[in-house]
C-alpha cells in the first residue's frame, strides 16, 4: 500500500489546488530563464545577421553596439585590400521613432550597401532592396506589410520585403535600408542646425560619408586574427573578431539584465523552497494522529519518511509540469522574446527535485518526533 498516494487521493482537491498555485510560481521562475535567453538571442541576432568574421570600428571604442563609432566611408575600400579578405560591407546602426497608423514605432535602422555584406539574413515575404534609395525591408514585428509606405526623417520609404525575428538588444524591430538613406537619417543636420553650422563656416551639403562599422569575411584557410591585426595598424581604427563582438554584447549590453534576472530567479526559488516546506509541514501536522497510529502498529520510520518525501516530490513535479505547460503556451504573447530550451527546463526540474527534498526535511523532523501514544489520546 502506498500511503502517500492514498493520502493524496483522500485530499485530492486541496492537493491539486496547492500544486497549481506552486506551478504558477515555478512558471514565473521558468519565464525568467526564458526571458534571459531571449535577451541574449535578441542581442546576438543583429550582430550575427551579416555572417561576418571581422568587425572594424572607430579606435578606442567597442562599437557599434556597445559604444558609438564613426569612421570614414572609404574605410571599406581599405579593408577590402587587406590580404585574406574576400567580402566587405559598410554599415550604420541607429534607433529612431516613427509615426505610422497613428501609433509610435520604435525602430532599429540598419544601413548597408545592397549587394554587399550587412543585409537581412532572410526575406520572409517580398524581396530585398533593388533600388539605391527609399526602400526598406522591415521585420514583421513592426506591423508593416509589403507595399506600405512610411515616413522616416522627412522622406517616404516603401516596404519591399519583410523578415522574422530580427530585433535589437533592446527589443526594437529592425528595418534595413540602403546605406545612403541611413546616412541621411543619422548624420544630416535638420534645417535650423544646418543654418547655424553654415554661419560658423563651410559645411558639406547633405549627409557626410560616415559609417559606424565595416564588416568583412576572410578566405577559407586565412587567419581572421591576422586580418584583425592588420586593420589595427591604422591608428584611427579598431578591429575585432565575430566572437569578440559577441562577447562584448553578452558581457556588457545584457550583463546587468543577466544579474538582475539571476537574482530574481534565486529569490523565487528560495520562496518556492519555503512555500513547499510550509505546505509539507502543514500536511504533516494534519496527519499527526495517523502517523502516531502507524508508529503504534509498528510501521518503520522509513515508511513514514517515504510518505512525506513522496508527497513533497509529487507536489513539486506536478507544480513544475503545470508551470512549464503554462509558460510554453503563453510565451508567444510576451512583449519580449522568450526562448525555452529543453536543457533549461531539465535543469530547473532537477532543481525542483532538490528543493522538494530539502523542503520535506521540516515535515520529516516533525513526523519522527511524533509520540505513538498520541494515537490513544482523545
Amino acid at each position: 500500500m502506498n500511503l502517500a498516494l492514498r493520502d493524496i487521493r483522500h485530499h485530492l482537491g486541496r492537493f491539486l489546488l496547492t500544486a497549481v498555485g506552486l506551478g504558477l510560481l515555478l512558471g514565473v521562475v521558468l519565464s525568467m530563464i526564458g526571458i534571459y535567453r531571449g535577451l541574449v538571442a535578441d542581442a546576438l541576432g543583429l550582430v550575427r545577421a551579416p555572417a561576418a568574421e571581422v568587425w572594424v570600428v572607430e579606435t578606442g571604442t567597442r562599437g557599434p553596439f556597445a559604444e558609438g563609432s564613426r569612421i570614414p566611408g572609404d574605410t571599406r575600400e581599405s579593408i577590402a585590400r587587406l590580404a585574406g579578405v574576400t567580402e566587405t560591407g559598410s554599415m550604420t546602426f541607429q534607433s529612431l521613432e516613427a509615426t505610422h497608423r497613428d501609433r509610435k514605432l520604435r525602430l532599429q535602422v540598419v544601413g548597408y550597401e545592397p549587394g554587399r555584406l550587412g543585409g537581412p539574413p532572410a526575406i520572409a515575404e517580398g524581396r530585398g532592396l533593388a533600388r539605391s534609395r527609399f526602400e526598406i525591408v522591415a521585420d514583421v514585428k513592426t506591423g508593416l506589410v509589403v507595399g506600405e509606405r512610411i515616413p522616416l526623417g522627412g522622406d517616404v520609404f516603401t516596404v519591399v520585403g519583410t523578415t522574422r525575428g530580427a530585433v535589437s538588444s533592446g527589443g526594437d524591430p529592425v528595418v534595413w535600408m540602403a546605406l545612403r538613406d541611413s546616412q541621411v537619417l543619422q548624420f544630416r543636420l535638420s534645417p535650423a542646425p544646418a543654418r547655424r553650422e553654415a554661419a560658423r563656416g563651410p559645411v558639406a551639403a547633405g549627409a557626410p560619408d560616415t559609417i559606424n562599422a565595416v564588416v568583412a569575411r576572410v578566405a577559407p584557410g586565412a587567419s581572421v586574427e591576422a586580418v584583425v591585426e592588420a586593420a589595427k595598424r591604422w591608428k584611427h581604427l579598431a578591429a575585432m573578431t565575430q566572437d569578440d563582438q559577441e562577447t562584448i554584447l553578452t558581457r556588457s549590453v545584457v550583463e546587468k539584465a543577466r544579474q538582475q534576472i539571476g537574482l530574481f530567479t534565486t529569490v523565487l526559488l528560495t520562496v518556492s523552497t519555503v512555500i513547499i516546506a510550509l505546505i509539507i509541514y502543514t500536511m504533516t501536522m494534519d496527519k499527526i494522529r495517523e502517523i502516531a497510529t502507524l508508529k503504534l502498529i509498528g510501521a518503520p520510520d522509513g515508511r513514514i519518511v517515504g510518505l512525506i518525501v513522496q508527497q513533497a516530490l509529487a507536489l513539486g513535479l506536478i507544480g513544475f509540469s503545470v508551470g512549464a505547460s503554462l509558460i510554453a503556451s503563453a510565451k508567444d504573447f510576451f512583449p519580449r522574446r522568450v526562448v525555452m530550451l529543453p536543457e533549461d527546463a531539465a535543469s530547473l526540474g532537477l532543481v525542483v527535485i532538490v528543493v522538494c527534498l530539502v523542503a520535506s526535511g521540516l515535515g520529516v523532523r516533525l513526523a519522527l518526533r511524533v509520540d505513538p501514544a498520541t494515537a490513544l489520546g482523545g
